[in-house]
């Protein structure tokens, strides 16, 4: 078991547990839409939105303070001009600091955490703007957002397959209209093989696999050869906007995923859903009472399948990188992209700096779990 926990998969990781279990999920998807278009990633699924709306070089679409690299790396592939914009306590924007530029074409809002809100307010002014809304649902594939499903506020959803799903890679846009035509090039076969590859290393990395493990394991440590060293740490100067969009592989935005993740995207849903609630229930359960650190937002709601538990650290440097060290599955978004203005009172840059996301997918396990909030206490009892 110890090996296992050397190093925790940040993603859902094929297992034949993933066969068994109820085969609804007992809450809306953003898949309920009855427009779809699978696709290669949640990048990929937002460049195909700024196509469907028709954004053209020189419009600009607003865009969160508080993101990954891959939430604005497509608008810019896509031509527009990104205008950011602040976040409220809750994450959602801060609606009334957005003055929109001239040729705003779209909103980006995203359903954060897999805590997914009500997008009533945000609706309300993208109408009174003329201004389209994309629901981002990278973090919430599941769940009731207030008065509606989520993924049902956007003229537009988009979502991660591969976050809720044990897919080698994977995204979705989704919409209530029909979709305008995009055409798609096809998985070649090297895709196509390198779909299957990538499923059985990575489970039989994490012991998913039982009877096929050791096999395998033997099989792809020749195929890799020796473990290679750590590479010594990059330049600490924030990063280009090019080198932002040369990191995030934006390359088969236009291509069609294996058919393999159309395949694991049938799998049955009851068991993401329990697994994940009960993990953020216990990471949250763990965290209460940890010195200099508390969890972000409170109890569970009912009808959520939570990406991450979001924790709140005063002085998040050390611990984070306690983390990072020990292997744990944690993320932080700090990497800001160039141009992030300075925005008074903006909780999206205090996140950035204070927020840790403690992932809490199926597939990691209780023990692993328990494993990072042990991290966690060293860490911030050393502080």
């Amino acid at each position: 078991m110890a090996h296992h926990l050397a190093r925790q998969p940040t993603r859902p990781t094929f297992g034949w547990d993933h066969l068994g279990g109820p085969r609804e999920a007992g809450l809306p998807a953003v898949d309920d839409l009855p427009h779809q278009r699978l696709l290669t990633s949640g990048r990929a699924a937002l460049f195909a939105a700024c196509k469907a709306l028709g954004v053209q070089p020189g419009d600009t679409v607003l865009a969160p303070s508080y993101h990954c690299p891959t939430l604005v790396a497509p608008l810019r592939a896509a031509g527009a001009a990104v205008q950011f914009y602040p976040l409220g306590p809750d994450g959602l924007p801060a609606l009334d600091a957005i003055t929109p530029a001239p040729g705003t074409r779209a909103l980006v809002v995203a359903q954060l955490f897999g805590l997914p809100q009500s997008l009533a307010g945000v609706r309300a002014w993208c109408d009174a703007h003329g201004i389209a809304l994309v629901e981002d649902c990278a973090h919430s594939f599941f769940g009731q957002a207030g008065e509606r499903p989520v993924g049902h506020w956007g003229d537009l959803a988009t979502a991660s397959v591969s976050k809720f799903f044990p897919v080698p890679e994977g995204g979705l846009l989704a919409s209530a209209r029909p979709l305008p035509p995009q055409p798609l090039q096809p998985a070649g076969a090297r895709q196509q093989i390198k779909a299957w590859v990538d499923l059985l290393e990575r489970g039989s990395e994490q012991g998913r696999l039982t009877g096929l493990n050791t096999a395998l394991g033997a099989l792809f440590r020749l195929k890799n050869g020796p473990p290679r060293a750590a590479s010594a740490a990059g330049p600490t100067r924030p990063p280009t906007e090019a080198e932002m969009m040369a990191e995030c592989d934006l390359a088969r935005s236009e291509q069609a995923p294996p058919a393999l993740t159309r395949h694991l995207f049938g799998l049955p849903r009851g068991r993401i859903v329990a697994r994940r609630r009960a993990h953020y229930e216990m990471l949250h359960r763990l965290t209460q009472g940890l010195p200099g650190a508390r969890p972000l937002f409170g109890v569970l709601p009912a009808q959520a399948a939570p990406y991450v538990m979001p924790l709140w650290v005063d002085d998040a440097e050390p611990v984070y990188a306690a983390l990072r060290a020990a292997g744990c599955a944690v993320f932080r978004w700090d990497r800001v992209w160039p141009g992030v203005p300075d925005f008074a009172d903006d909780h999206g840059a205090r996140w950035r700096t204070h927020v840790l996301q403690l992932l809490c997918h199926q597939d990691l396990t209780d023990a692993a779990l328990a494993q990072t909030v042990a991290v966690l206490r060293r860490a911030l009892s050393a502080g």
